[in-house]
């Protein structure tokens, strides 16, 4: 029987951390997700506008095998720099490819759109988001914050607070978990409800017990919250699983994943949007136990667990988010 681990969070799958950061002036932050060791890593982008950064060097063609670090950040296309200071505190400790006088770590990321959220942007010519990853790796631990918090401090959910997600799914000896931060141009509650549209899979309460929706008649009609501008969205996030997988198997889990994203919020993957789901592997069990002739089942299995993971942790981060200048929370 598949049920949360004992965090319901990410964190529940072995060998990871997770540190948050964020600048409440700012109204923005960052997530660092931090494996114990070199891991697995796959990527797949559905949204019309996405930010990302090396999610090349992912692709299951390429060199690289091993991935030392991933960012979740806010601040557009400024917050991709958060991961150079993640980079630079990484390489301080020594983690990252032995090519040269210094550790290069290799640390893909992405980022969502919290620009008009009227916090302070008047930075200057010092990046703030540099410092945010720095003390994102410093706050890494197995038990973090959700909602207003990292990369979700200046997240909204069409017409909510959005903010950080984490659940987690075990099954045996699979455990698989996600991570979010849900920042969507569509909405995750049913139109003229209460009800999130991921209620079905909410497991022990985890966004305050979801009842049933009421019957609704006839086609619902699309709830379209605001006037969408490119690229001003983005829900991103990871999945991981300490089940050890090839980035090829993780890349398929990283599609299914995104599955969720279409279970918990209504529309996904819009031009808005710059939807990218990750897919990380610990490698923590016995891959030798396992029959070579089962490994597609057992993709499947994670995948399937891991879609469902993502529109629960989608849910939660907004559940658990605060109300935030005009995006109003869930909880009010």
């Amino acid at each position: 029987m598949i049920r949360p681990g004992e965090r319901n969070l990410i964190t529940d799958i072995d060998g990871i951390r997770v540190g948050n950061a964020e600048d409440i002036e700012l109204r923005s932050g960052t997530t660092v997700i931090l494996p114990d060791r070199p891991c697995a890593m796959a990527v797949d982008v559905r949204g019309g506008g996405p930010g990302t950064r090396d999610t090349d060097a992912l692709d299951p063609t390429c060199l690289v095998e091993t991935f030392h670090g991933l960012v979740l950040s806010g601040g557009s296309v400024f917050g991709l720099a958060a991961a150079d200071g993640v980079t630079a505190w990484l390489s301080e400790d020594g983690v990252g490819l032995p090519l040269g006088p210094k550790a290069l770590p290799v640390v893909p990321g992405a980022i969502l759109f919290d620009l008009v959220n009227g916090g302070d942007k008047d930075w200057g010519d010092i990046n703030p988001y540099v410092g945010l990853g720095r003390s994102a790796c410093d706050a890494a631990t197995r038990d973090f914050s959700l909602g207003n918090a990292g990369a979700g401090m200046g997240a909204t959910a069409g017409s909510l607070k959005g903010g950080l997600g984490s659940v987690s799914a075990i099954d045996g000896e699979v455990e698989v978990g996600a991570l979010i931060a849900a920042n969507p141009f569509g909405e995750v509650v049913i139109p003229g409800s209460r009800t999130f549209w991921a209620w079905a899979m909410e497991c022990e309460n985890e966004y305050g017990g979801q009842p049933p929706p009421a019957a609704l008649a006839g086609p619902l009609p699309l709830d379209f919250p605001k006037p969408g501008i490119s690229g001003t969205n983005t829900t991103i996030g990871v999945v991981a699983t300490n089940v050890a997988l090839s980035k090829a198997q993780l890349q398929r889990v990283a599609i299914m994943a995104q599955d969720g994203l279409s279970r918990a919020i209504r529309p996904a993957h819009t031009p808005f949007d710059g939807d990218t789901i990750f897919a990380l592997s610990t490698g923590t069990d016995d891959p030798g136990s396992r029959d070579p002739a089962l490994e597609p089942m057992l993709v499947a299995r994670i995948g399937a667990m891991a879609a469902d993971c993502v529109a629960r942790a989608i849910a939660r981060g907004v559940y658990e988010a605060e109300t935030l200048g005009d995006a109003p929370g869930y909880r009010g």
